[in-house]
């Protein structure tokens, strides 16, 4: 895709503008009465995505004008917040639109090779730049001066076949009027996998050179990519929370004595799991997605012949397990018990099952040993940086292979098994950290260790409850377990 800036007809025109001379590449010569000179050169960005992370409009404008022209001969100039009012009046006729005041202004006029400004408002506003400064006390002044400054050139659409996102394109207005000619997509959150709209949009205008103007987007080359992608997420989307609660049983394949999960095969376990959506759907401000938890890595009271006192369950049991979930619109959270190996390497024992766009990650400290542990002696615990190192690798593998965003989950029931849990970072746009504070006992016991854990905590973290059939005293009901405040985002039977 080449972003020439002019249109179709006038590709040689603009051509032929650039030296001025009777050359010619296939066109008619610069002399014909039959082709008009351009005022401006566009030339089309280095790289498929841009980002333009100035700060203020004004110089994403600049930016945008750097980007885009070669050279204008003519350029518009507004007091700032003055652009709404000739924006229309000046994309139409394809030259910039920018600040009187933005700094580096005057290098880009020179850049340009401009040899006149339109100023609208007072001229005495704007500095000395080194060209003729024409006034233009008001809008039709402005659109008056155009016609008059450029009446022997064909307007240019420098942002033709280019793609412009902004979070607000009022406040862009000088950015996506210098960009004449592109499609603009607002994405007020900035991250274009949050809005169906949104996403309906990009995929409806295929895969474009793309500027995004603003600083703050999460890692655009990513989340444009998911966006413009087919993989969605059981329940629809991109993003795991907000948008969805998620409801789970919890055990092993075959071992029943582990969790409600393994009591039955998986099309069982896909009717009891969906049993227990239906409890929640009609009390629930947001739809009910039904998920596997499944241990994926047992803790084991034996050593094991690779000495790390742990079971790890192969790829091939689990499979069938991931892949009944998925066929039923189920999400799948592998949960590892590590002993005492450490989390990374068992996480890319199953990297072929991460690869699934709905299958999910979580961590249980309480069964990750020292050196010198054994399971059931002590609750054991995790750094956070150990765990930071996890999400970390789960998000690259989510970015590489274009993966809608993935749970990554980290069991708590006590402060001690997370070590500096502030280690564990929340902004990575692959990844919905949820802590599952999952004890058991009494309602009153579980919400005061939910409390706890809650203090203090980053507001990107999401939170899960598990409920436990036989220890808790007594388990809550659907209708108990979302008056928790806040209303848990994820929870878990066993």
């Amino acid at each position: 895709m080449s972003v020439t800036g002019a249109r179709a007809r006038q590709a040689c025109a603009v051509v032929l503008a650039v030296a001025l001379l009777a050359a010619t590449q296939g066109c008619t010569g610069a002399d014909s009465p039959d082709v008009p000179p351009s005022a401006v050169e566009i030339q089309q960005p280095d790289e498929q995505l841009t980002v333009v992370a100035d700060e203020s409009p004004g110089a994403r404008a600049l930016s945008v004008s750097r980007l885009l022209y070669a050279r204008a001969d003519v350029v518009v100039l507004v007091p700032a917040g003055g652009g709404a009012e000739v924006a229309e009046i000046v994309g139409g006729h394809g030259v910039p639109l920018l600040e009187t005041a933005t700094p580096g202004l005057a290098e880009e006029l020179e850049r340009l090779g401009a040899t006149s400004a339109v100023v609208l408002g007072d001229p005495g506003a704007a500095p000395d730049l080194g060209v003729e400064v024409v006034a233009a006390p008001t809008t039709a002044d402005v659109g008056r001066e155009l016609d008059d400054l450029l009446a022997a050139s064909e307007p240019a659409d420098p942002g033709e076949g280019l793609l412009v996102l902004t979070r607000d394109p009022a406040a862009d207005v000088l950015a996506v009027t210098t960009a004449a000619g592109a499609e603009v997509v607002a994405v007020p959150t900035g991250d274009p996998r949050t809005d169906p709209a949104v996403v309906e949009q990009l995929r409806s205008l295929g895969d474009r050179p793309t500027v995004v103007l603003g600083p703050g987007w999460p890692d655009p080359t990513y989340t444009l990519q998911v966006a413009r992608s087919g993989d969605e997420l059981p329940g629809g989307g991109h993003t795991i929370f907000p948008g969805r609660h998620v409801v789970a049983l919890y055990g092993s394949p075959d071992l029943p004595a582990l969790g409600v999960l393994g009591e039955q095969d998986p099309a069982g376990a896909v009717v009891r799991t969906q049993q227990a959506v239906d409890q929640y759907t009609p009390i629930s401000d947001r739809p009910v997605v039904g998920a596997f938890e499944i241990i994926a890595t047992i803790a084991d009271a034996e050593i094991g012949a690779d000495g790390d006192y742990s079971r790890e369950v192969p790829v091939e049991t689990i499979r069938p397990w991931v892949d009944a979930a998925g066929d039923a619109g189920m999400y799948v959270i592998l949960d590892l018990q590590p002993g005492r190996t450490d989390f990374l390497t068992q996480a890319k024992l199953y990297t072929d099952l991460l690869l699934e766009p709905h299958v999910g990650l979580a961590l249980d400290p309480e069964w990750r040993l020292a050196p010198d542990q054994v399971h059931l002696r002590q609750i054991g615990s995790v750094t956070g940086a150990e765990a930071d190192a996890v999400a970390a690798w789960l998000a690259d593998l989510t970015r590489q292979n274009g993966l809608p965003q993935k749970m990554f989950v980290l069991h708590q029931f006590a402060g001690s098994m997370i070590t500096n849990r502030e280690l564990v970072r929340t902004d990575r746009p692959e990844l919905q950290v949820v802590v599952h504070v999952d004890g058991q006992g009494t309602p009153g016991g579980k919400v005061g260790t939910w409390n706890l854990l809650r203090q203090g905590a980053d507001p990107g973290i999401a939170w899960g409850w598990k409920n436990f059939f036989d220890e808790d005293m007594p388990m809550l009901t659907p209708e108990q377990t979302w008056a928790v405040a806040p209303r848990p985002d994820l929870v878990t039977y066993q």
